[in-house]
């Protein structure tokens, strides 16, 4: 019955922890240069990978961020998917969800991993100037993502039970 419970919990929280990424990436949108917008979607993504294990942060960083990429920019969405995917997963793998400093590590370290990947795609889809010129604005993301998101966390690790995180 416990394993079932547990899994059970980890599928509610893959599920709202992806709807608040979707949510923090679509609905709040502040629009940058080159076409592109800054988003609290990475503070989501980092939440749920700070306070969760790495299934959850990975799925929901890759399957929130792929979904909200759909309408205006689909041509993303399977790139993100696996980038952002990664970047929950290496945040949360990183974490040991007990120290601020290794919190920062691991934002640091799946922020590395974005910024690179998306580097790599827009200079597939794009050509390198491009690349380049969204390097800036993939490490503003992250700061401001890991600024909002490592807070969180720690709230939330405080506050949850025992048996949801």
């Amino acid at each position: 019955m416990i394993n079932k419970q547990k899994a059970v919990i980890q599928l509610s929280l893959m599920a709202v922890m992806s709807a608040l990424v979707t949510v923090g990436t679509f609905i709040v949108q502040i629009p940058i240069g080159m076409g592109g917008y800054f988003n609290v979607g990475d503070a989501m993504i980092f939440v749920a990978a700070l306070t969760f294990n790495p299934l959850i942060g990975g799925v929901a960083g890759g399957l929130g961020s792929a979904l909200a990429d759909l309408p205006r920019f689909s041509i993303y969405a399977p790139f993100t998917f696996v980038i952002k995917g990664f970047e929950g997963f290496i945040a949360s793998l990183i974490s040991n969800k007990k120290s601020v400093l290794l919190d920062v590590f691991a934002v640091v370290m799946a922020g590395v991993e974005m910024v690179v990947g998306y580097f790599l795609v827009d200079t597939f889809l794009y050509g390198l100037g491009v690349a380049l010129g969204w390097i800036p604005l993939n490490i503003l993301q992250i700061v401001v993502g890991g600024l909002i998101g490592v807070p969180i966390a720690l709230i939330l690790r405080r506050r949850l039970p025992e048996i949801i995180r």
